[in-house]
């Protein structure tokens, strides 16, 4: 006996084709709106980081400005990796598996890495394990996942997650009580300029599930992706000129 298994009404090729143009319409609505909000990112203003952080990698330690391998935007994945945990967080994992070719993001003047808080032999060694080739560095011993609310511990900082507060989190604790403390994913973007860091963008839990590709990373930065059709605040740059 054959199980019915549930699917879409069927219907003529007709009406399929009116169906598929009505949707059309409120695709190209949605489209229209995404590049009204991605403008509206681009021309968020920015802010000046004042404090030094200190990251593990390959070749010891580096800065926040060395991050950015010499480029002017930086787009940083909050992973979550736990200093006693003996693998990163299945989620986490799985966004990286997800990227595919992200060499746009260098040829437009941006740089893409992961940040977690495990030891660095640790971050090696799962990066091997998964094949993985992006850059990715350890923040344990500084104060950087505590600053940018990706590890949430009351002894050090307020929680604060999804720009909630403390308050505000301990409302809905009740069906999302791993917000209120441990490690937390997210993403965030940072600007350089004559050797000075700024925070420009970052989001959190479901704001980053779709950024799993060089043009909704680039969405996320001031200069967006760079395309023609895209509009730019009065002076702003529309197409930067590398290296400069």
């Amino acid at each position: 006996m054959m199980t019915a298994i549930p699917h879409p009404p069927v219907v003529s090729k007709d009406e399929w084709l009116a169906k598929r143009k009505a949707l059309l319409l409120h695709e190209k609505e949605l489209t229209k709106h995404l590049d009204a909000v991605n403008a509206m990112r681009r021309r968020l203003p920015m802010v000046r980081l004042d404090k030094n952080y200190e990251f593990e990698g390959p070749d010891g330690n580096v800065s926040l400005g060395d991050l950015f391998d010499g480029r002017h935007q930086l787009i940083v994945y909050h992973f979550m990796f736990d200093p006693e945990w003996e693998e990163g967080c299945l989620g986490c994992t799985g966004f990286i598996d997800a990227q595919g070719d992200l060499s746009m993001l260098r040829q437009r003047d941006t740089q893409f890495v992961a940040v977690s808080r495990a030891p660095y032999a640790k971050l090696a060694e799962y990066k091997k394990d998964r094949g993985w080739t992006i850059p990715w560095y350890s923040s344990r011993g500084s104060d950087f996942n505590y600053d940018f609310h990706v590890t949430l511990d009351e002894s050090v900082a307020p929680p604060e997650y999804n720009f909630r507060s403390k308050e505000e989190l301990q409302k809905r604790s009740g069906d999302e009580p791993w917000f209120m403390k441990g490690e937390a994913h997210g993403l965030s973007v940072f600007f350089k300029v004559n050797g000075d860091v700024f925070h420009t963008y970052s989001t959190y839990a479901r704001g980053v599930e779709g950024l799993t590709d060089a043009y909704s990373l680039l969405d996320r930065t001031p200069y967006g992706r760079q395309e023609d059709f895209e509009d730019s605040p009065e002076g702003w740059p529309q197409k930067p000129t590398y290296g400069s």
